[in-house]
């Protein structure tokens, strides 16, 4: 099968990270990585560029794993809570989505990204629950939920 060589312009996930050389297939690169400016085609005016560049690279990266351990310090200490209509029994009327749970977060002051927010079910009941967010590749956090009864 045919592939295009790239050079990351910045982190993909599940691709690689910034700098890197991939190879990909062409639609892929056409159609999604290179019309967001995620990605150029691995020449060498693009190779050099890319060197000249390896510094800045390296301390953006270090400077948002930073960002993102002190982000998740906060994430720790703090609580969400959702209230929700739920039947007798404590079974909701819907579930919870990731967005409910971005904008609760919000209210502390905190913002995620929704699509940060990891579920690994549907929320479709009252109680707590520990929720993955995946703040940097190698950073992720439980926020401690609790869906109570409105």
């Amino acid at each position: 099968m045919a592939s295009t060589k790239l050079i990351l312009l910045q982190d993909v996930e599940d691709l690689g990270l910034a700098g890197e050389e991939v190879h990909v297939a062409p639609g892929y690169a056409r159609n999604f990585l290179i019309p967001r400016g995620l990605a150029a085609v691995a020449t060498k005016a693009a190779l050099r560029q890319l060197a000249a560049h390896k510094e800045k690279i390296e301390a953006q990266r270090k400077q948002e794993l930073e960002a993102a351990e002190t982000l998740a310090a906060k994430l720790k200490e703090i609580t969400v809570e959702l209230h929700l209509q739920a039947s007798d029994d404590g079974h909701l009327f819907g579930s919870v989505t990731d967005r409910m749970i971005a904008d609760a977060i919000a209210l502390h002051g905190i913002t995620v990204n929704h699509q940060r927010i990891h579920l690994d079910t549907h929320i479709r009941a009252v109680g707590e629950y520990n929720i993955a967010v995946k703040l940097h590749t190698k950073v992720i956090v439980d926020v401690k939920l609790n869906v109570v009864r409105a």
